[in-house]
């Protein structure tokens, strides 16, 4: 009897450590798919925000339904001197020249995910 109780305790021991050992495993394997699913949304997130290149505070806007080049713009915080010459939006490997009169008279350009916007001076 005392021989079948120590069998059973090694038993218990041996599949003690491969449950550690299992445990451990997965949750290595969970922190990976973790940091694997944070990197996935930051891809989507860089992909979907709008780039502004040029004399602005942020460089990076978030880009959301109904967002328009001149908000865009107000949210980049432009901090060039004077007024900008001439701005370039880029979509699609397609560059568009947009003159800035154009905007302060109202003609206002949708954007789209992955905009980049830069503004020359």
């Amino acid at each position: 009897m005392p021989f079948v109780v120590a069998i059973l305790l090694l038993t218990l021991a041996a599949a003690g450590c491969t449950t550690r050992s299992k445990a451990r495993a997965e949750a290595q394997a969970a922190y990976l798919a973790g940091q694997n699913a944070a990197l996935q949304r930051m891809a989507l997130a860089q992909r979907l925000n709008i780039e502004v290149v040029g004399p602005v505070q942020h460089s990076q806007i978030a880009w959301t339904n109904g967002l328009t080049l001149a908000r865009a713009l107000f949210e980049a915080d432009y901090i060039g001197a004077g007024n900008p010459r001439q701005i370039i939006l880029s979509r699609q490997g397609r560059n568009t020249v947009i003159n800035p009169d154009d905007l302060l008279h109202g003609d206002d350009v949708p954007l789209e995910p992955g905009d980049t916007i830069a503004i020359q001076q």
